[in-house]
């Protein structure tokens, strides 16, 4: 370990900063939201320094550098051009005891700033120690999409509440356990919706009822996108780590399952055609059973859950078994696959408008209206139209679309399997014997479009 990883209270201590530039102005502002007191000395100041210095955040001490202004100061930032000048103020901090970044001299430097993660009061300090930054930018980027925004918020609701959980529960173990299975509940999700008052009322009870009564459970709908792992929203993939098991269709990408947190149980409830699948009655059943074992309960969907995904029927069931449910949408098939096969929905010259369809047949009697339909001035998207393709080209044909309107068929849109056939809508019934399934059709004008904006596989 070449640093040793402190977080030090920097609350209304001098801090000197030599420079005023951009680099200067960047560190200067992490400082002000450590409520340091920060002191610059600098020939002239940048246009954001000096709108600090209009804002009285900081002190402009001199132009010129020197040891007197070292005087009573906890650590200090060189951040100029002048080579001379940095190597003064290092060697002088050093024979001062005073701690000293030269900024991009890792070389001359007692300390370093890690890439910080800011969650107040919870803060995530990461570092390579100056041996490789892009990577340590990558991490960062994983850490900050797996922690949610308001997680500092559970962190302060618990601080407020820690001396009277202390006079509660005398023995530390039993706080300790008290702590764990309350970050465990619902409690946690209160808090991140923005839910206080639920959440302080949980936590009340919490305290009264923790030997009898069990974790509370829920169930998360997540829409997992159309197959690209990377299309999975930042609120989806904070829920995935959470879980504590997952009922995941036959349409998830294995890149999305991968991100899965690693000790939830998954349980995968797809349905294919011609095979025996699990009925949609089982599978309420089974996320109402889960989840009034008090589990975190995530069902996992390709694409959007309302989007052709019976979300609503799981929900509603949730819903009458009176548990805690929420819904966390996803890129629907139809838009993600538009874009990765250069195909926009509409376009002022081509489409005003886009209808979403199902190729299923309703049990419910509904039938479609097969006029509106066929208005070339929609674009037509089919959702599982492969079976049934052929006979809606002919139904569409039939009340007034045009045999050579443009017709696109994708399967495994989005991955890098993804395939395009490009014909015409009377020619549907030869197109779909080169295609797989699942496969979306997009039909209308718009298609023409695909061969001048086509970028995915480029």
């Amino acid at each position: 370990m070449n640093y040793l990883p402190i977080f030090v209270d920097l609350k209304n201590k001098n801090v000197l900063v030599i420079g005023a530039g951009e680099v200067a102005f960047n560190k200067i502002t992490l400082l002000l939201r450590a409520q340091a007191k920060v002191n610059v000395i600098a020939r002239e100041l940048s246009s954001e320094v000096n709108f600090l210095l209009y804002q009285k955040k900081i002190v402009w001490l001199s132009k010129e550098f020197s040891t007197f202004f070292l005087n009573k100061v906890f650590l200090v930032i060189s951040a100029t051009n002048d080579i001379q000048l940095n190597e003064y103020i290092f060697n002088v901090c050093n024979d001062y005891s005073i701690l000293v970044n030269i900024v991009d001299q890792k070389a001359k430097c007692s300390f370093i700033f890690p890439s910080i993660i800011d969650r107040s009061p919870i803060i995530i300090a990461i570092s390579s120690g100056g041996t490789a930054p892009v990577l340590l930018r990558v991490l960062r980027e994983k850490i900050e999409a797996i922690l949610p925004m308001r997680i500092g918020e559970v962190a302060k609701i618990a601080g407020k509440w820690r001396e009277k959980i202390k006079q509660h529960f005398s023995n530390f173990l039993d706080r300790r356990r008290f702590w764990e299975k309350l970050f465990k509940s619902i409690f946690i999700e209160y808090v991140l919706n923005g839910k206080q008052n639920k959440a302080i009322s949980f936590l009340k009870d919490s305290i009264n009822n923790i030997n009898n009564t069990s974790l509370k459970g829920e169930v998360i709908l997540v829409g997992a996108g159309p197959g690209d792992s990377g299309l999975l929203t930042l609120r989806g993939l904070q829920v995935l780590q959470q879980a504590d098991v997952v009922l995941y269709d036959y349409l998830i990408s294995g890149e999305v399952l991968d991100l899965i947190r690693r000790d939830a149980k998954r349980i995968c409830v797809g349905k294919r055609a011609g095979l025996k699948n699990i009925s949609q009655d089982e599978i309420n059943k089974l996320l109402i059973c889960l989840a009034q074992e008090g589990k975190k309960v995530v069902r996992l969907k390709g694409g959007d859950p309302f989007v052709f995904g019976r979300g609503g029927e799981e929900i509603e069931a949730v819903k009458n078994a009176g548990l805690d449910f929420q819904v966390v949408p996803g890129i629907t098939a139809s838009i993600g696959i538009a874009a990765y096969t250069g195909i926009p929905l509409t376009h002022r010259k081509y489409a005003q408008g886009v209808i979403f369809i199902t190729g299923h047949k309703s049990n419910n009697g509904f039938l479609n209206n097969w006029k509106v339909l066929s208005d070339a001035s929609y674009t037509l998207v089919v959702y599982m139209g492969t079976v049934q393709a052929t006979d809606i080209s002919k139904k569409l044909i039939k009340f007034g679309r045009l045999k050579s309107t443009p017709i696109a068929i994708v399967s495994k849109g989005t991955t890098i399997n993804q395939k395009i056939i490009i014909g015409r809508l009377d020619e549907v019934e030869k197109m779909i014997t080169f295609t797989t399934t699942p496969s979306l059709l997009i039909i209308g004008e718009v298609v023409l479009l695909h061969k001048k904006f086509s970028w995915f596989k480029n």
